[in-house]
C-alpha cells in the first residue's frame, strides 16, 4: 500500500518539502533506496550518502534538509517519525479470527486444564502445562513451552521455542523472540564445608504490558521474590536478568547486557551492550550507560555514565598496560611525598563538575 508524502506529512506532523503527491510504499537506506522508497537521516555518520540517494523522499531534521536532493519529510525527531511510517508502510500481519475459538495444530500438547481465549493460535509441538491461561488473540510459535501455571495476557506472541517456566505471567501484547527462556532458577548457592548448597527458587517472573525481549535472552525467577519486568520495556538479544532484578518502565538495554541479582534498575534507562551490573544495586530513573561499562554501585543521578576502555592501536595499549601495573607503586610514592610535605593524602575521589 502506497501513501503520498501529502498524507504522512498531515498524518506524522512533518514539514514537507517537495511534491505532496508523491507516493512511496516501501522504506530504504539513502544509499540503497530507489523510486518508491522513503529513507531517513537520523545519524551524522550517514550524511555523506544523502547527497547521492535516489530515495523518493527522506525523512530528516531541519538541520540537514537544505542538503537534501530529493523531497524532505522534517522533523526534530526524524528516527521516532521513520519508524512510525515503516510500520504504516510494512504492517505487521493482521490477526485473524479473534473471536473465533482457539485453534490448536496437530502434534501440540495442551493440557486440558488449560484455559485458551477466543483467537487463540497454538502452533505444532508446543507444550501447554496444566492451569495455563492464554488471552485472546495471543500466538504461540512452534515448539514453545509454557509450564504448569504460566499466564498470557491478550495479544501476546512468542515465536518458535520459546520457554516459560512455572510461576511466569505476561501482560498484553507482549513479544518473545525465539530462543528465550523466561523463569530458570536464578544462581543461588550457599558456600559450605564440603561445597555448595543450592538455595531453592520458590519466586516468578512478572511481565508488564507492551515488552519486548530478545532472542536467546534468559530472565531468571525470583529466589523469593518475583524478578520484575515493568510495562514497555524493550530488551535485546542475549541478554541474561538475574533473579530478583526489578527493570522499571521503559527502560531498554542492548545486546549481552548481564544483571546480577536483586539489582534494581530505574524507569527510562538506557543500557547499552555487554554492559554488566553487580549485584544489589539501586539504578536511578532515566540513567545511560555506554556500551562495556562495569556498575559496581548505586547511582543515584541521572545522567550518562561509562566504565570501558575504547580499542585503541596496539602498542599503545601495551604502553598504556605498562603504566597500569605501576600505578600502585606510583601512588604510594606520591602518599609519601604529601605526607613528608604536611599534605593531606587524597582519597582518590574527584567532584563531578559535569564537564566532558
Amino acid at each position: 500500500m502506497s501513501w503520498t508524502l501529502g498524507q504522512l506529512a498531515l498524518r506524522f506532523g512533518c514539514e514537507l518539502r517537495g511534491d505532496p503527491d508523491l507516493a512511496v510504499d516501501r522504506v530504504g537506506t539513502l544509499a540503497g533506496a530507489g523510486p518508491g522508497a522513503l529513507g531517513f537521516l537520523a545519524n551524522p555518520h550517514y550524511r555523506p550518502q544523502l547527497a547521492q540517494t535516489r530515495a523518493t523522499a527522506v525523512v530528516l531534521d531541519a538541520a540537514s534538509a537544505a542538503a537534501c536532493p530529493v523531497a524532505a519529510l522534517v522533523h526534530s525527531n526524524p528516527y521516532a517519525t521513520y519508524a512510525r511510517i515503516a510500520a504504516l508502510l510494512h504492517p505487521a500481519p493482521v490477526a485473524t479470527g479473534t473471536d473465533d475459538p482457539p485453534q490448536v495444530a496437530a502434534g501440540a500438547v495442551v493440557d486440558p486444564s488449560a484455559r485458551l481465549a477466543a483467537g487463540v493460535r497454538i502452533a505444532p509441538h508446543c507444550v501447554i502445562g496444566p492451569q495455563v491461561v492464554v488471552g485472546a488473540a495471543s500466538r504461540i510459535g512452534p515448539g514453545c513451552t509454557l509450564a504448569a501455571g504460566v499466564r498470557l495476557g491478550a495479544g501476546c506472541e512468542l515465536r518458535a521455542r520459546v520457554t516459560l517456566e512455572a510461576g511466569v505471567s505476561l501482560g498484553d501484547r507482549v513479544l518473545v523472540h525465539a530462543g528465550a527462556v523466561i523463569g530458570a532458577d536464578g544462581f543461588g548457592f550457599a558456600r559450605d564445608r564440603d561445597g555448595w548448597v543450592k538455595v531453592p527458587q520458590v519466586g516468578g517472573v512478572r511481565i508488564g504490558d507492551d515488552v519486548e525481549i530478545g532472542a536467546n535472552t534468559t530472565i531468571d525467577r525470583g529466589a523469593i521474590d518475583d524478578t520484575v519486568i515493568g510495562n514497555g520495556v524493550k530488551i535485546d538479544n542475549q541478554v541474561q536478568i538475574g533473579h530478583n532484578v526489578v527493570v522499571g518502565e521503559h527502560t531498554v538495554m542492548a545486546a549481552f547486557v548481564g544483571i546480577s541479582g536483586s539489582t534494581r534498575i530505574g524507569r527510562r534507562c538506557m543500557i547499552g551492550g555487554s554492559t554488566g551490573f553487580v549485584g544489589h544495586q539501586t539504578i536511578c530513573d532515566d540513567a545511560a550507560f555506554t556500551g562495556d561499562s562495569m556498575i559496581v554501585g548505586d547511582i543515584d543521578r541521572p545522567g550518562i555514565y561509562s566504565g570501558g576502555l575504547p580499542a585503541q592501536p596496539a602498542r599503545i595499549w601495551r604502553r598504556l598496560a605498562a603504566r597500569f601495573r605501576q600505578l600502585d607503586k606510583l601512588a604510594g610514592r606520591l602518599t609519601r611525598m604529601e605526607k613528608a610535605a604536611g599534605l593531606k593524602a587524597d582519597t582518590g575521589q574527584t567532584q563531578d563538575t559535569d564537564d566532558d
